[in-house]
């Protein structure tokens, strides 16, 4: 990223910039087209109320240029919190310049500073090779585990 790219906490003004960048997501990656009337006060919920969680974006002269959202789970196994790194999404003409490097490397930095972390997880689609290789360069690993879902929302 260049030098003038900043790392900050989203606040609810960038509500409709994430729910674009998630909409577009859904497009990119799942071939979804997300309502309008759900994502948007999904994010806004998550933006004003913290114990849903946290977007963070890369602001690059001053526009946002990516975003991830970090959600939480506590593990009893482990007696504390996993953050889920979710959402993630850089704009198609800034990606493979760190975006997401940096975007990481701040919530990375946050989790270990924060008392109870006891990791990072993520999931992604496993077609996405190039994502994969990237998660695997940041230090990220295969868990051993498959998500499995019922969606009563998403069918």
């Amino acid at each position: 990223m260049s030098t003038s790219s900043n790392i900050r906490k989203a606040t609810e003004a960038d509500t409709a910039t994430i729910a674009e960048y998630n909409r577009a997501l859904a497009r990119e990656t799942e071939g979804r087209e997300l309502d309008p009337g759900r994502i948007i006060p999904g994010v806004h919920a998550v933006l004003s109320d913290s114990s849903k969680g946290s977007y963070f974006v890369a602001e690059n002269s001053g526009s946002i240029v990516g975003q991830l959202m970090v959600t939480y789970e506590w593990s009893d196994w482990r007696n504390g919190m996993f953050w889920w790194i979710q959402s993630v999404y850089v704009l198609p003409e800034v990606r493979r310049q760190g975006v997401f490097r940096a975007l990481y490397r701040h919530v990375e930095t946050l989790a270990k500073n924060a008392e109870q972390v006891c990791g990072l997880r993520l999931y992604m689609d496993h077609h996405n090779a190039p994502a994969r290789r990237t998660y695997l360069k940041l230090g990220l690993q295969p868990a051993g585990y498959e998500v499995l879902e019922r969606d009563f929302v998403l069918r």
